[in-house]
């Protein structure tokens, strides 16, 4: 991950082109530190060509007097003067003995190795400048872009414009193409030709965008005679780089160094200026008491944070970020990783063609075919008719509850006086949480996360929960459940994990008929009793997870379907697009699409729902988005010649733009995933056939077993589950509850980055700690679905580790 020093300046020199000059520009910035009085430390990570022209040698030749200050080093050499992904290539082709060509991490890891390494000796301010090979698009030899390979490390750059015909677009498409990827441009430099003049126009327009143009003299013509091709080469060099001190170049250095200790300077103040003016979300700010208990995030790849840690003692050869792994996937939004560029090509794509537009009786392609691909093969498929646009998850509920009670109401209009209708109650789960508006609270009981205007309309079922205790897996029966087993046994071993989830099988058993009695008997007394006239079911199917993150048992929720619905155990079938008894709404928020293995809940619990919510996974973690699918029943319920009977909901950004080509992206990636090796290989773990072997409801994690099952054995832990990318483990406390403190505690030192022989599995291989989240005595942590299995692995041993340390 990102790498920065207090004592070591480090600039990345992309080049917009091939030829432009790169590696005599860097050459003149070398010297200049260098005469400037610094230690200097150049890098070309790959060089290919001979060895006569490799420009890691040609830089320690043109640094003049002060060579003795100025390491060179290149890390990676090939013979022929090709992209370094063909020439890797052809050595291979040429050579006996196969060369391996290293991964993208192992390239990165070899990099930020020697900036490491190199930082270690700079024990006084040193500039380093690690030179790319052609163009900022050319491939790394992996064959991935540069751009994408070099950004897990985010080195501030410096971009070396061309100064040729057309240089003015490549050079401008090159600056676009790395802010794209959140890379920090401070400087341009460019040849300066009196012809074509790109210089001239460059420079205001980057002066626009706060970015300085420095522009020199281009070198002579070479020479035939190498003794009068390396004087004239000298005397260019004086002539840019002059003994004086002073010119555009020393200028560059200059402003550079001045980047550095204000890029420094700013990490070191956010944590004061956040807690003067951020109101944050689900804190108790009396416990945020010091700057270092303020997570500054400097920047962000795949599953990891780039985290400030100047606020804590450390030698001062150690860069001052750290890689941190994201444990809750921020909050559950991420999908496939922080800043994944084909995201922000997507979100660039869309915000280029429309910016945003108008949606109300206006389409948009992005809008349209996202709704079809919802609809026609993904979570919606063979049940959904319509997708309604909002913000977010919380919002996405408020439309859900609105679709489902008024057409409960409008079926029911011959039994509900106008009053009445405002009497509407919903039938769900102790624990459900459907967000903080207004609306989606009410839809939930009393607890922590409802306020003052809080007014719960509806009845709420104390469910039971599927875990692994002691390596067995259990289902918990609340009290009222298990007075009415044969045993009256609270707690229920089941042949495995699998056939837990396997609700065809589960039918059949006792415990559905059990189920079966509870349900229709509580409704009945429901229904006699005064409470309010119960309109639709909402459920958190399978996991519900700000409640925290209880596995609620699927046979319990696909029996209370069936019973809402008038259903027997073995229900007839029924048209999907036709609501019977009640409505019934799926907040997939958190476990739609893939969060769970599984695109959609639907396949596991065998039924489908009448309105359900996806969010977060559903642009990977880029931008907010919901969408709420209805079947046709639910749409017809608003549908009439007068305007009051329409859902008159909305969001000024409904049907974003960039937010729905994101989402179309992304799902793109998740189509691809789920038959993707890795996944191919976690599932295996867990005895699921292949994808093509296997139906849409087997159940699996990217979660070791072996290790969710030596946790579940550990004396302080109550119980443990892992679901697709989800890992929960509940910590004995006798005052359990979201007020607990005790799992926070409990972890408290993995967010501690931890020295280790070797390189970590973070990008660049330095030590991390771990980002995390806890919900009272329950401890959770998230992947994304594209997680690398040695960082799985990798969290999996920091986490044992910490428990065992506890003595748990």
């Amino acid at each position: 991950m990102s790498l920065l020093f207090k004592n070591l300046r480090i600039h990345q020199i992309f080049g917009a082109n091939t030829d432009v000059g790169k590696t005599i520009i860097s050459s003149a910035l070398v010297r200049a530190s260098a005469a400037a009085g610094h230690p200097v430390y150049y890098l070309k990570p790959v060089s290919t060509g001979p060895m006569s022209d490799a420009d890691d040698e040609r830089v320690l030749a043109l640094v003049g007097q002060q060579k003795g200050t100025v390491q060179s080093k290149c890390l990676f050499r090939f013979d022929d003067p090709v992209s370094p992904h063909l020439a890797a290539q052809r050595a291979n082709e040429k050579n006996a003995v196969e060369r391996t060509v290293p991964t993208d991490d192992a390239f990165v890891n070899a990099v930020a190795s020697h900036i490491r390494t190199c930082a270690a000796q700079a024990h006084r301010p040193s500039h380093m400048y690690v030179e790319t090979a052609g163009g900022v698009h050319s491939p790394t030899l992996s064959g991935t872009t540069q751009l994408d390979a070099y950004r897990p490390l985010f080195l501030p750059t410096v971009l070396v414009g061309d100064s040729r015909l057309g240089g003015i677009s490549s050079t401008i498409a090159s600056y676009e193409a790395m802010t794209l990827r959140g890379y920090i441009v401070d400087a341009i430099l460019l040849f300066r030709d009196e012809y074509y003049r790109n210089w001239e126009y460059l420079t205001p327009y980057f002066a626009e965008r706060g970015i300085p143009v420095a522009s020199v003299d281009p070198p002579p013509a070479r020479k035939d005679d190498p003794i009068a091709d390396s004087a004239l080469t000298e005397q260019y060099y004086r002539y840019v780089v002059p003994g004086d001190g002073e010119g555009a170049i020393f200028d560059v250095v200059k402003h550079l160094d001045t980047c550095h200790a204000q890029r420094l300077a700013e990490l070191d103040s956010m944590p004061r200026r956040t807690l003067n003016s951020i109101w944050w979300p689900f804190v108790q700010h009396g416990h945020v008491k010091h700057e270092a208990d303020v997570n500054i995030i400097d920047s962000a790849w795949g599953d990891f944070f780039s985290v400030y840690n100047g606020k804590k003692s450390a030698p001062s050869e150690t860069s001052v970020l750290e890689p941190q792994f994201d444990g809750s996937a921020s909050w559950w939004t991420q999908a496939i990783g922080h800043a994944h560029p084909s995201l922000a090509i997507a979100a660039a794509r869309a915000a280029g063609r429309y910016g945003h537009v108008m949606f109300p009786e206006a389409v948009h392609l992005p809008a349209l075919k996202l709704a079809e691909r919802l609809i026609q093969d993904g979570p919606g498929r063979g049940w959904a008719s319509r997708a309604f646009f909002s913000d977010d998850g919380s919002t996405g509920m408020e439309v859900a509850i609105k679709m489902a009670l008024r057409a409960f109401a409008t079926r029911s209009a011959g039994e509900l006086g106008g009053a009445r209708r405002k009497d509407l109650g919903i039938l769900g789960l102790k624990g459900s949480y459907h967000g903080d508006t207004i609306g989606a609270m009410d839809a939930c009981e009393e607890g922590v996360y409802t306020c003052e205007w809080h007014d719960a309309k509806g009845y709420w079922f104390d469910p039971p929960s599927v875990s692994i205790k002691k390596g067995k897996t259990v289902v918990s029966l609340p009290p009222a459940i298990a007075a009415e087993t044969e045993d009256g046994q609270a707690d229920v071993e089941t042949v495995s994990l699998s056939w837990t989830y396997n609700i065809d099988e589960r039918l059949k058993s006792p415990l559905a008929i059990v189920y079966h009695d509870y349900i229709e008997r509580t409704l009945q007394k429901l229904k006699d009793g005064n409470g309010p006239r119960i309109a639709a079911l909402i459920l958190e199917p399978l996991v519900m997870g700000a409640g925290g993150m209880i596995f609620v048992d699927p046979l319990f929720q696909r029996v209370l379907i069936n019973v809402v619905r008038g259903s027997s155990l073995t229900p007839t079938p029924r048209s999907p697009s036709e609501w019977s008894g009640l409505p019934v709404i799926f907040d997939e928020v958190f476990v739609g699409l893939y969060r769970l293995g599984l695109r959609t809940s639907s396949t596991l619990l065998g039924t489908t729902p009448d309105i359900a919510v996806n969010a977060k996974i559903l642009t990977g973690g880029l931008v907010p988005l919901a969408v709420t699918l209805a079947s046709d029943s639910i749409y017809r319920a608003f549908l009439s010649d007068d305007k009051v009977d329409a859902l008159l909901h909305g969001h000024s950004y409904t049907a974003y733009p960039v937010g729905c080509e994101v989402a179309h992206e992304t799902l793109d990636i998740l189509d691809k995933l789920a038959v993707s090796e890795p996944w191919r290989a976690a599932r295996e773990k867990w005895k699921v056939p292949a994808p093509e072997k296997v139906s849409e409801d087997a159940i699996w994690s990217f979660w070791d077993p072996e290790f969710v099952h030596v946790v579940s054995h550990m004396e302080h832990v109550a119980e443990v589950m892992a679901v697709g990318t989800v890992l929960s483990i509940k910590v004995k406390d006798d005052a359990a509850g979201y007020q607990s403190h005790s799992a926070r505690a409990l972890l408290e030192s993995i967010k501690t980055a931890v020295q280790s022989e070797g390189l970590s599995s973070a990008p660049g291989g330095s030590p991390f700690g771990i980002h995390y989240r806890t919900l009272g005595n329950v401890a959770y942590f998230m992947l994304s679905l594209n997680t690398p299995a040695s960082v799985v692995r990798s969290v999996e041993e920091r986490v044992w580790t910490v428990l065992q340390k506890r003595g748990v």
